[in-house]
């Protein structure tokens, strides 16, 4: 499926999608950069939730754990560097 629109909480939600990414060191925008660009779909093994594979701009790899809102549109939960 290809991603078309990606869901983000604002800012200064505290259990917002936002701070969960920055947590780990990572930005909407890297994030985006897997969600619409190019990844490999799988399920998380702990949560039993869709994952996107894929690489950075900075080709830093990380999983994006998602839910699916619509066939096109998605709100990561949260994302993590992977190691390759």
């Amino acid at each position: 499926m290809a991603i078309r629109q990606v869901i983000w909480d604002m800012d200064d939600d505290p259990r917002g999608n936002v701070r969960h990414i920055a947590e780990h060191g990572l930005t909407p925008e890297e994030v985006e950069d897997v969600l619409l660009g190019t990844y490999e779909l799988d399920t998380s093994r702990s949560s039993g939730r869709p994952i996107a594979l894929g690489f950075t701009s900075r080709r830093e790899y990380i999983c994006v754990v998602i839910e699916w809102v619509d066939d096109d549109v998605v709100y990561p939960i949260t994302a993590y560097p992977l190691e390759e």
